[in-house]
């Protein structure tokens, strides 16, 4: 049995294996996110397996866990695999095992789904429902194809007003992209940052003001935290106190609060679709389709790597690339 448990009791202690795999991620970039749920799941692996160090096991207590979480949890197959993710990082990244298992291992498949779909009208009706900020920004998911967090990311240098542009900062896949910024949206979302603009100068008098920066980019610009720039664009109500620096800092808005609002506006509205904030990306890609746009363009705008991800947008209009029309409906044309 070994000891799982945080941080080294002294600076002479060696560091314990979560230490271990939280400096693996940090010196990779990984985001805060991958790094809390890579610890979780190997604590998770670790103690079902009777607490036995992972040099010790291999890939029946790897196969075991997996059928477990997927059997017993009911876990969906895209978590079973960021468990699977999780582990193959623990032995290879942090253990340096490359044992041949980890490629036997069979990743969990997922299913091939159809997106859900709101019609123009109802996409009317479900920001017809919301108010303030939440409408700013559910406006932004389906009037730019935003990801939830991708808007609730956005920083004060990724906006274009001038040019109506969004540049969405290592989005999924760790890519960068520019989307457009709707017309639209233009003047509300320059009031909107000429109020936090405010806000950032009253936090700068209190001593405050500074934002989390990617990677390690606060060791090469220390004062790049407090800098208008680098503000997020819908930051948080609140402060809270950075663990590393002491800082009290302001995080950006959670996306659980523009989660709830699109889910009360939808209940509201009466639509009976299981709507949710990627529905309006979902349908924000579907309704330039039916507009007749390129779907090259429309790759590029999502951040799509591979097009046959965008083509089934095409299937969402019962396309399918052939434009296939019902026979009934010949039937009743004669």
């Amino acid at each position: 049995m070994f000891v799982l448990r945080e941080p080294p009791e002294s600076e002479g202690d060696p560091p314990k294996l979560l230490d271990l795999v939280s400096m693996a991620i940090r010196s990779r970039h990984y985001s805060r996110r991958t790094e809390d749920s890579y610890r979780r799941w190997i604590r998770r692996f670790i103690l079902f397996n009777g607490t036995r160090h992972p040099n010790g096991m291999g890939e029946r207590e790897v196969t075991r866990f997996l059928s477990y979480i997927a059997t017993k949890k009911h876990v969906s197959a895209s978590t079973q695999n960021q468990a699977l993710n999780a582990i193959l990082f623990l032995y290879r990244e942090v253990l340096k095992k490359d044992l041949g298992w980890l490629d036997g291992i069979v990743r969990a498949k997922k299913p091939r789904r159809l997106p859900v779909v709101l019609t123009p009208a109802e996409v009317r009706r479900v920001l017809g429902g919301m108010h303030g900020v939440t409408l700013l920004m559910a406006s932004l998911l389906y009037g730019a194809g935003l990801r939830l967090l991708e808007c609730a990311r956005l920083r004060i240098k990724d906006i274009d007003l001038d040019r109506c542009e969004i540049t969405v900062r290592d989005g999924k896949g760790r890519k960068d992209r520019v989307t457009l910024l709707p017309a639209r949206l233009r003047g509300r979302l320059a009031e909107h940052i000429a109020g936090v603009r405010l806000q950032h100068g009253r936090d700068l008098r209190k001593g405050h003001g500074a934002v989390a920066l990617p990677g390690a980019l606060y060791l090469k610009y220390p004062n790049a935290s407090r800098e208008w720039a680098w503000q997020w664009v819908f930051p948080a109500t609140r402060f809270y106190r950075d663990r590393e620096t002491g800082e009290h800092r302001r995080h950006h808005l959670h996306e659980s609060v523009l989660q709830r609002a699109v889910k009360d506006a939808v209940r509201m509205s009466g639509i009976s679709k299981p709507a949710t904030c990627h529905t309006l990306r979902h349908s924000f890609a579907t309704h330039l389709l039916e507009k007749g746009y390129d779907i090259r363009t429309i790759q590029e705008l999502l951040g799509h790597s591979d097009v046959s991800t965008t083509m089934i947008y095409t299937h969402v209009l019962n396309k399918g690339g052939r434009g296939v029309k019902s026979p009934l409906d010949e039937v009743w044309d004669e």
